[in-house]
């Protein structure tokens, strides 16, 4: 039986019996509506990750302090040695890469707004950076991962918009691209990128064969986790 934090405006969590060493996974939603399609088809990634035993939690972007990126590099710069570069703005971000990088995987979710992820899954990924480092001499030089996941790690990827599944090359494919750069320098694997159009005329069937799909993709996450790990 799945349960509820009672913390809904800054992020939700289920959870299944306690258990030592638990998997987690975390949700981030990009959506600015928290129970809207895209917000549903994450909880039930979340859902189907929590019914093969991981511990699950849904982070609302929208209801955190995430300041945008102002491109000073000095996280990346920061100490090879600390796992998350030091940044010099003061919010919720370090906080939540504490929780990210103690984490076993991840599903986003975002609608796409004018050809892309939303700015405030946007704004997430660049805060990300902190996770990465490069010598301030290295110039024109790609950051590494200052904690890189060996392909132990997974992440999963949904992506909801206005057109029709037929357009997903075209509206999903570049929300998919964005996403998956990030994790490809952290060294963590995709395991599905599932793109739902047609959410402004959504019927209940259409809406809970998505949610059962999406459902899926949270089981799918968690066995190829498992798999890696013990590999």
């Amino acid at each position: 039986m799945l349960t509820v934090c009672p913390l809904p405006q800054l992020f939700s969590y289920w959870h299944t019996a306690s258990r030592g060493g638990a998997m987690k996974v975390l949700g981030f939603l990009g959506s600015p509506r928290l129970s809207g399609i895209c917000a549903q088809l994450l909880d039930s990634a979340l859902e189907g990750a929590a019914s093969k035993g991981a511990e699950v939690k849904r982070y609302n972007l929208i209801k955190l302090n995430i300041q945008h990126c102002m491109g000073c590099c000095a996280c990346m710069f920061d100490d090879p040695a600390q796992p998350i570069g030091r940044c010099p703005l003061k919010d919720d971000v370090p906080n939540i890469l504490q929780e990210y990088i103690a984490a076993d995987g991840y599903i986003l979710a975002s609608p796409v707004y004018d050809g892309s992820v939303t700015a405030l899954m946007k704004k997430f990924l660049e805060r990300k950076i902190a996770l990465t480092h490069r010598p301030r001499e290295a110039y024109a030089k790609i950051g590494e991962a200052r904690s890189p996941a060996d392909f132990k790690k997974r992440v999963a990827m949904i992506v909801t918009g206005n057109c029709s599944d037929e357009y997903r090359e075209l509206m999903g494919d570049p929300c998919f691209e964005l996403m998956e750069g990030h994790f490809m320098i952290e060294q963590v694997m995709t395991t599905d990128k599932m793109y739902v159009g047609g959410v402004e005329n959504m019927t209940d069937a259409v809406r809970q064969e998505k949610r059962a799909a999406a459902r899926a993709l949270g089981i799918r996450l968690v066995e190829e986790i498992i798999a890696a790990q013990q590999g």
